[in-house]
């Protein structure tokens, strides 16, 4: 998926994300996304949580970007911009594939792994982006048993 235009900034990777955040949302599902870009700022994909539209749990922001992405020698250079705090799943496939830098969002509504991740060599961001933390709050305050299903709570 990579393509010639470049998001040389925090703020341009994010936005991907959120676009793919509020596309979620608009579909029914969970407002999370995420993209992946390549060392040189390139897009290689992005997704967001599908959870509710394809009735399948594995399916967060992070996963569906990384899948969209496709194989990659390495992921070493690769930086993952999430929407939000990225899960303890999320931490294991940034982690398992050595993802050198990611940029969260916002760790306001919730807060996964990135601290781990980042004691394990990768380098966090966090932005916490007012519009990002309205619109989870939002959600999650509508939708609490969806939310609580999606971190793995009762």
């Amino acid at each position: 998926m990579t393509d010639d235009v470049r998001y040389v900034t925090d703020g341009e990777k994010l936005a991907v994300a959120a676009e793919q955040a509020r596309i979620g949302l608009a579909e029914g599902g969970i407002p999370i996304g995420a993209a992946l870009f390549d060392g040189d700022d390139r897009l290689l994909g992005a997704g967001r949580n599908r959870r509710l539209q394809h009735g399948d749990a594995s399916v967060h922001g992070e996963t569906d970007a990384f899948r969209a992405a496709g194989r990659q020698r390495s992921y070493r250079r690769t930086t993952m911009a999430t929407t939000l705090s990225p899960c303890w799943y999320c931490s294991g496939l940034v982690r398992q594939f050595g993802i050198g830098r990611v940029i969260v969002g916002e760790d306001r509504s919730f807060l996964g792994g990135q601290d781990w991740i980042a004691e394990h060599g990768a380098h966090v961001t966090v932005l916490n982006d007012a519009a990002l933390i309205a619109m989870m709050g939002e959600w999650i305050a509508a939708n609490p048993d969806v939310w609580n299903e999606d971190i793995g709570e009762e």
